[in-house]
C-alpha cells in the first residue's frame, strides 16, 4: 500500500513555471514520466507528497477562470489505460490533449492541433504524438492486414473502418520493414502478429508526427514535434530502436522523421529493436 498526497500550502507555493524552450518542455515531459513510472515501485508501503498550487487543480487564486496556457499539445489514444496528464506527471492547464482511438490524424484531431498551434503561438513549445503498447486500433488494423477476409466484418461499420483504414499505411510500412530485417519467411514466425502489432504502434506514431511536421513545422521559437510509445507494463514512454536495451525501455521522446529516407531508416531500426525481436523469438 502507498499513499499519493496532493498538498497545497499557500506559505510554500509549488511554483510551476512554463518551460523556456522546446528542449526544456520535452525534458519536463520525460522527467515527469520517469517520476510517474517509478512512483508505485519506490513508495510501496510509504507515501509521496506532491506539492500543488490552486491553479494546478484548475482553481484560479484570483477567482474567475484560468487563462488557457498549455506548454505542449499531445495527440494520444483514447485507451483508458493511457491517461495523458498522469503519464507525464502534468497538472491542469499544462497540456492541450487530443485523444482518439489509434492516435490517428483525421480532420478533427488535425484541426484541434492546428488550433493549439495557431492560438498559443510561441508559448506552445512542443507537439507530441503518444502511442501505446498493445493498441486495440492498431491490432485491428494488423488483423485486417494479415487476414483481409476478416476486414469484411468492418464493411458495415463506417466509423470503425475509418480508424482501421487510417492505421493500415503504418502497418504496411512496419510489415515491409520486418521482411527486410528478418527475411521473407518472417510471416511464418509464431510471434509475427505480436511483433507486427508493436512495430506498427511505433511506426503509426512516427507517421502521425511526420504529418504534423509537414502541416505545421517548427514554430518561430523552435517548437519541436516529437513522439513516443507508452509501455503499459513498465509505464515508461520510449521509442524502441536499440537492439537490446538493458533494464527495459529507456524513457525518451524522439523528433519526428522529416524525410522519406529518415522514415525508412527509422522503421528499419524499429524492426531490428530488441522490443520487436523478442516478440519474434529471435
Amino acid at each position: 500500500m502507498f499513499d499519493l498526497i496532493y498538498r497545497y500550502d499557500p506559505a510554500h507555493p509549488a511554483g510551476r513555471r512554463a518551460p523556456a524552450d522546446a528542449d526544456e518542455a520535452c525534458r519536463r515531459l520525460e522527467d515527469g514520466n520517469r517520476l510517474f513510472a517509478s512512483t508505485a515501485i519506490n513508495v510501496m508501503d510509504g507515501f509521496r507528497i506532491v506539492p500543488v498550487d490552486l491553479e494546478d487543480i484548475g482553481v484560479s487564486a484570483l477567482g474567475g477562470v484560468l487563462e488557457h496556457s498549455p506548454f505542449a499539445a499531445v495527440l494520444g489514444c483514447s485507451d483508458a489505460r493511457a491517461p495523458t496528464e498522469l503519464i507525464f506527471d502534468c497538472a491542469c492547464n499544462e497540456l492541450f490533449v487530443v485523444r482518439v482511438a489509434g492516435n490517428v490524424l483525421g480532420h478533427a484531431p488535425l484541426g484541434s492541433i492546428g488550433y493549439a498551434v495557431d492560438h498559443f503561438g510561441d508559448d506552445l513549445k512542443a507537439v507530441v504524438v503518444l502511442g501505446h503498447s498493445g493498441c486495440g486500433a492498431v491490432t485491428a488494423a494488423v488483423d485486417a492486414y494479415v487476414n483481409p477476409v476478416g476486414y469484411l466484418a468492418l464493411s458495415s461499420a463506417h466509423q470503425l473502418r475509418g480508424i482501421v483504414d487510417a492505421v493500415i499505411p503504418a502497418v504496411r510500412g512496419a510489415a515491409r520493414s520486418l521482411t527486410l530485417a528478418w527475411g521473407d519467411d518472417v510471416e511464418s514466425t509464431p510471434g509475427y502478429r505480436a511483433a507486427l502489432v508493436e512495430a506498427s504502434v511505433v511506426v503509426n506514431a512516427a507517421l502521425a508526427a511526420h504529418i504534423l511536421v509537414d502541416a505545421f513545422g517548427a514554430g518561430p521559437g523552435g517548437r519541436r514535434v516529437v513522439f513516443g510509445i507508452y509501455d503499459l507494463a513498465t509505464r515508461r514512454v520510449h521509442v524502441p530502436t536499440s537492439p537490446d536495451p538493458a533494464g527495459g525501455p529507456v524513457v525518451g521522446l524522439v523528433d519526428a522523421p522529416r524525410t522519406e529516407e529518415e522514415f525508412v531508416r527509422f522503421a528499419a531500426q524499429v524492426a531490428k529493436s530488441g522490443h520487436v525481436r523478442r516478440r519474434l523469438g529471435r
